[in-house]
């Protein structure tokens, strides 16, 4: 490969001050999680039986049927290659499908998730066996045209026939149609459905059916169904989102998900132990996101990193060759902090991850008391990963000029396909809010001088007066670290503070919530960036660390929480912590940090692991073989199958002869 390597990135990777191979192996787990992740993607690039047109020049009927088609074929071929390890399965599906949504996604991700989670053992052996076996297909049917992320206002009705034993679902009004589950459309013929219960006129609320809404025989909608696609979206063109209306549609009682509430045959409803546990599905979901946000960004860095290597442009100096793009000091400051947060939020969603598997173990031993931490948590980090993932890929689009506008960058695609993030599964807003809740409800917990769990204790040390200090050492990640956890501790404070100012004044309690919402997004916010930070930080204390990959991990760290210090300096500002001097000082650490991490720029994208393959990116090539193979790409695209298009003797041609006629 070393011959056809585009000499600029050949160059760079010699210039590093690091093997890439010792940050992959801290990233993905070791050399033997490595192995066998690039295993596993070798499995799924070099069969032929996976490869077909770009799928930017299909319409998207064509991209619905290969995606569908690739789909199923990656199921059959991962029971026979004996894939069954959950992050093995993981891989194997992402180097398949990439960043495309594909049909069965949901059936997968939340699903067989929910049956496992909230199905009994007696529900399971009925339906997550044929799940599993893929002999019915589901998806999950919660978002309504009229509401999303507020549960408690959805409209879809389940109410409790006693005489029957039967439960009849029922859409009262236009906005109470499901609108929006992927794999709706087209292709499931099960769902479980979010539904308001009813018992005896009386609701209590939101809770999980099993229906099934096609026929097994010939896929068509049963009795009193309505289903079908929503049409194109801003991307996500392969899935079949759709739209779902029941008219009086009898389920069995038993079709209700039992594990945690039930309803017993003469009607008495049996409560949870905690409200929460029905959720559990959508946590780990949250915490996937948080990963997926990650990997996502660090794919646009990747491309853009790249591409500013092999690109030259302009003159730096009078005279002199043309330099690469990324020797500007302003394209490393529009990159270097994005790369620095793929990292960070890369860490992030393993820990998370962790804390999900853990938090789970206890859950299912009976422990309830972890669910409100892991609840805030999961929906802070979701949020916040979501945000930067946006900002950060149109960024990198942006940063790789007129050639990031095309396809032929993967990164239109690659943007289309993540930013729902910021929506799906909670909308971002809504996340902090839920997560504000949880920390209000700390704090005031702390004023009693109650104990606090571990992501919140740092509340309980909240100072109320400006802490006078000299000029700080900002490299310090310590100093960093502290100065995140007490800008957290003094927003929540604050928004504490005026929530009760506001209740005060006369308003009740959700208009002085409502009031304050600004400043409770603020200290969320804040509170979710102090865990990035820290747990960045706690990360690099690994002693088997080498330490030619931990001093650039430390670069990256520091680069990290400077940048975010600097953006939000008003906040570290505001009540002295810190000086004006603390963030000159900042500034000109970041310019520091960025030119020491510019020799190391491509080995840390490199680092990332990212097969041509699965990157999509003519820009981001690994040989750096831009210009060539940009050209090839125009040309495949359909329009250029002839010389003179169908539509010059329709229209053009009759329309120029009759303008000259005229002559």
């Amino acid at each position: 490969m070393a011959a056809t390597v585009n000499p600029d990135l050949r160059k760079e990777r010699e210039a590093a001050s690091f093997d890439p191979e010792k940050i992959t192996n801290f990233l993905y787990g070791g050399p033997a999680r490595v192995a066998r992740k690039r295993e596993l993607e070798s499995l799924a690039l070099n069969d032929p039986d996976y490869q077909h047109e770009d799928l930017n020049f299909m319409s998207r009927d064509q991209e619905y049927e290969t995606q569908l088609k690739k789909s199923l074929l990656m199921v059959t071929k991962m029971k026979k290659l004996g894939i069954t390890d959950t992050m093995d399965r993981i891989i194997y599906q992402g180097a398949v499908v990439g960043s495309d949504a594909h049909p069965l996604g949901l059936h997968m991700s939340m699903f067989m998730p929910t049956l496992q989670g909230q199905a009994t053992d007696r529900q399971k052996d009925k339906w997550l066996k044929m799940a599993e076996n893929y002999a019915i297909i589901g998806t999950y049917a919660q978002t309504e045209m009229g509401h999303g992320t507020f549960l408690r206002g959805l409209e879809m009705t389940a109410t409790f026939d006693p005489k029957s034993q039967e439960f009849i679902i029922n859409t009262p009004t236009l906005s109470a149609w499901k609108w929006w589950p992927g794999a709706l459309g087209k292709t499931s013929n099960y769902v479980v459905l979010i539904a308001q219960l009813y018992i005896h006129g009386k609701s209590y609320g939101p809770h999980p059916f099993m229906v099934q809404i096609r026929s097994l025989e010939d896929h068509k909608p049963l009795p009193g169904v309505t289903v079908g696609d929503i049409g194109p979206k801003f991307g996500y063109a392969p899935m079949d989102n759709g739209f779902l209306a029941l008219n009086n549609v009898r389920i069995p009682r038993e079709n209700m998900l039992m594990k945690h509430s039930r309803v017993e045959p003469d009607g008495t409803y049996v409560k949870p132990p905690s409200s929460k546990l029905v959720y559990g599905t959508m946590m780990l979901l949250r915490a996937g996101i948080v990963r997926n946000c990650a990997s996502s960004l660090a794919m646009a860095v990747t491309i853009a990193t790249r591409y500013s290597c092999v690109r030259r442009q302009s003159e730096l100096k009078p005279g002199h060759p043309e330099p690469q793009v990324l020797d500007y000091v302003t394209q490393q400051y529009k990159l270097f902090p994005h790369l620095a947060a793929a990292y960070a939020f890369l860490l992030t969603g393993q820990t998370m991850l962790s804390i999900y598997v853990k938090s789970n173990s206890r859950i299912s031993a009976g422990d309830i008391s972890v669910l409100p931490e892991l609840h805030a948590l999961s929906a802070g980090l979701k949020a916040l990963s979501a945000w930067v993932m946006n900002t950060g890929m149109e960024e990198c689009r942006l940063a790789c000029g007129g050639h990031g506008y095309s396809h032929a960058s993967g990164l239109p695609r690659l943007y289309t396909n993540l930013t729902p993030s910021a929506t799906y599964e909670g909308e971002n807003t809504v996340m902090m809010l839920q997560t504000a809740r949880y920390l209000i409800k700390s704090y005031n917990q702390s004023q009693r001088g109650e104990k606090l769990a571990d992501s919140v204790a740092y509340l309980s040390g909240v100072q109320q007066v400006p802490v006078a200090g000299r000029t700080k050492n900002m490299l310090d990640l310590g100093i960093l670290c502290d100065a995140y956890r007490h800008r957290a501790a003094r927003l929540v404070h604050e928004a504490a503070v005026q929530m009760r100012s506001e209740i005060q004044a006369g308003k009740d309690q959700p208009d002085a919530w409502n009031a304050t919402s600004v400043d409770l997004v603020k200290a969320a916010t804040a509170h979710s960036q102090y865990f990035v930070v820290k747990n960045f930080a706690e990360r690099l204390t690994d002693p088997t660390l080498d330490s030619s990959i931990s001093d650039v991990l430390t670069r990256l760290c520091r680069l990290h929480a400077l940048h975010g210090l600097v953006t939000n300096s008003g906040d570290f500002l505001e009540d002295g912590y810190l000086t004006g001097a603390d963030i000159r000082q900042a500034r000109r650490q970041i310019n520091s940090l960025m030119a020491k991490l510019r020799p190391d720029a491509v080995a840390l994208v490199d680092a990332f692991d990212f097969p041509d393959i699965f990157l999509k990116s003519i820009l981001g090539r690994y040989d750096g073989n831009v210009y060539e193979h940009l050209l090839e790409w125009a040309r495949s695209s359909p329009l250029n199958k002839t010389e003179v298009h169908e539509s010059y003797y329709k229209y053009l041609k009759p329309f120029l002869q009759a303008n000259r006629a005229k002559l």
